[in-house]
């Protein structure tokens, strides 16, 4: 995005996104220290964005997604995920509603993905993807103090944008859409626009107080507040239930790509593992898949783990068997404790 990103450590395998992105400008205790206690400035190439349009837009999307677009207004927005027929994630996503456009907010990494998913089932729909990349993720500022550096930077005030909430502003004449979504579990806002003004934006929030945060700390923040990822925590293996993505589900609304098995799964009660918190005893961070153990039986692994500030411990998500989901079970983790942990870490964290 800018000179500065020269030279810098690359991000790691495990955020691997479509673009190089830096894994940290500054030091990981610091960038944290930004996001928690002032406010922080990414790069926002790991997002990527999708847009249709067309008169059969909702009801197509409706059809095609978990959670229900046809409630939603202009200025509105919801978190959602696209399955398979077998009711595995293809991805989850964030819906944003426009005037004359459905907006599909996606992990960088699952762009092609989704919109190859999607366009097998456009048949006789008034649908389309636009392919113009006239709008595009450039900047997300996260922390207390973001609210304040928006204002600053885009000469208008952002109160009362509620969570999922957008609308469009202006800076430096260009159109920009401020949508108040978090990464981190901070109160965060990420800013789509036409790709030629991300240098500048990026240079103006810096000069009003945002401190740039690269993808190492991005990591711990969003563990901490447990947010899991397409990739590091889940992929088209996973069920979405198994993911405890259920803020992405609506059990109300018609039926959908998948939703036999979203219902037949609620219907039943539970699956038999699924993602939790873990609170490790240990100094050494546990790589992926790490094997959990429970009484000598192997009963799960881990997907992410990082050595935290928030908690001064190790903590990881994973993957564990239903009789050992109860708060407090130990479980055995590469030689040491790991204690199953209500989510998020952070308990100032929500998203």
């Amino acid at each position: 995005m800018t000179p500065e990103l020269e030279g810098l450590e690359r991000a790691p395998d495990a955020l691997s996104v479509s673009v190089d992105l830096p894994a940290r400008f500054t030091d990981l205790d610091t960038e944290w220290t930004a996001v928690r206690q002032r406010c922080g400035l990414l790069d926002a190439r790991f997002r990527g964005l999708l847009r249709l349009t067309g008169p059969d837009r909702t009801t197509f999307l409706q059809g095609m997604v978990t959670n229900n677009v046809a409630v939603l207004r202009d200025g509105q927005s919801t978190y959602a995920a696209l399955l398979t027929i077998q009711g595995k994630i293809v991805s989850d996503l964030r819906m944003f509603a426009l005037a004359d456009e459905l907006w599909l907010d996606v992990p960088a990494t699952r762009k092609a993905a989704v919109q190859t998913a999607l366009e097998k089932y456009i048949v006789a729909d008034d649908v389309e993807f636009v392919s113009e990349d006239t709008w595009a993720p450039l900047v997300a500022v996260e922390g207390p103090q973001a609210a304040r550096v928006l204002v600053a930077v885009l000469g208008s005030t952002i109160e009362g944008l509620d969570p999922l909430a957008h609308r469009q502003l202006t800076f430096d004449g260009t159109p920009v859409r401020v949508a108040a979504v978090t990464h981190t579990g901070e109160n965060g806002y990420l800013l789509f626009g036409q790709p030629g003004i991300a240098s500048g934006l990026w240079e103006h929030c810096r000069a009003t107080g945002a401190e740039p945060v690269g993808t190492e700390a991005l990591n711990v923040l969003r563990v901490e507040a447990g947010i899991p990822w397409y990739g590091p925590d889940f992929d088209d293996s996973v069920l979405i239930a198994e993911a405890g993505l259920e803020k992405a589900i609506s059990y109300d609304k018609g039926c959908y790509l998948g939703q036999e098995v979203v219902k037949r799964i609620a219907a039943r009660g539970q699956v038999h593992r699924k993602l939790v918190g873990l609170r490790c005893d240990g100094e050494h961070v546990p790589p992926a898949n790490t094997k959990l153990l429970h009484a000598g039986k192997e009963v799960g692994w881990t997907t992410s783990a990082v050595r935290s500030p928030a908690c001064a411990a190790i903590i990881a998500l994973g993957y564990v068997k239903s009789e050992c989901w109860s708060m407090g079970t130990e479980l055995q983790a590469a030689g040491m404790v790991a204690r199953v942990v209500s989510l998020p870490f952070d308990a100032r964290s929500s998203y």
